[in-house]
């Protein structure tokens, strides 16, 4: 087991709209918030949202910033707007820079929507488009057996967005959970790799003004837009899913 405290480099992969970096920060303080409080549900000797974290965060986007594998235990890489299976200079940087951390076996990766997409590619399985569109707000995900035993429940529910998948498994990566949208939902490798394609570190206040902006950009029609918001504000299991992110870490 790592000794503690956990040293977590958080990879931004994208920066939120305006109003919610103003009031959350960027994506680093929102997934540090959202460890902090799966420390403190985890009830881990010595780790809680005081202590045992050591989080940091690296702008992969702008400033192709990243941390040293010596001075880390856990990457995760964030979600984003952004494409994964473009080939802007950034995007492969950041690819290049995955399979460097698969290739050795110390250094853990947690992949979330964008990030699990990542992983995905750096293992070599087709990332794209999906032909069932996209996926939003708060969503049920049925889970594998694998699944439950690593969230310890019969299944999940999170925010989505996404309109990009991870088209398959790579061979030895074991299955977490299924949507009728997105059949690969997570990916998990003891001690190497856990990823999951939803968005545990979301809020409802997010979700709408990520769906109120996207409707305005032409994204979703009326139906689909209403639809989603409706859903918004419904219970999610994001600090679950954070607990189980730092089970994973501690795992020896």
């Amino acid at each position: 087991m790592p000794s503690l405290p956990l040293r977590i480099a958080i990879l931004e992969t994208d920066t939120p709209v305006e109003s919610i970096r103003a009031k959350y920060g960027g994506y680093g303080s929102i997934f540090k918030a959202l460890l902090q409080a799966g420390a403190d549900n985890l009830k881990h000797e010595g780790l809680s949202s005081t202590s045992g974290l050591e989080i940091s965060s690296f702008d992969v986007v702008a400033a192709h910033e990243y941390p040293k594998l010596e001075d880390v235990d856990g990457i995760l890489i964030t979600g984003s707007k952004y494409n994964s299976f473009d080939n802007d200079r950034w995007i492969v940087k950041l690819v290049e820079f995955t399979q460097e951390v698969l290739r050795q076996r110390r250094v853990r990766l947690i992949g979330v929507c964008f990030g699990h997409q990542i992983i995905g590619r750096a293992m070599g399985v087709k990332v794209d488009r999906s032909d069932k569109g996209w996926e939003t707000s708060v969503t049920a995900i049925d889970l594998t057996k694998r699944g439950q035993e690593i969230f310890g429940r019969a299944s999940l529910a999170l925010h989505q967005m996404h309109r990009d998948i991870v088209y398959e498994y790579p061979p030895e990566v074991e299955q977490l959970g299924y949507t009728d949208r997105c059949a690969v939902q997570g990916m998990y490798i003891e001690k190497r790799i856990i990823t999951v394609q939803g968005h545990p570190e979301f809020t409802g206040e997010i979700m709408r003004t990520l769906m109120k902006l996207r409707h305005e950009m032409g994204l979703f029609n009326k139906a689909e837009y209403e639809e989603s918001i409706e859903r918004a504000d419904k219970y999610q299991d994001g600090v679950i899913v954070a607990e189980a992110f730092l089970k994973f870490l501690l795992n020896d």
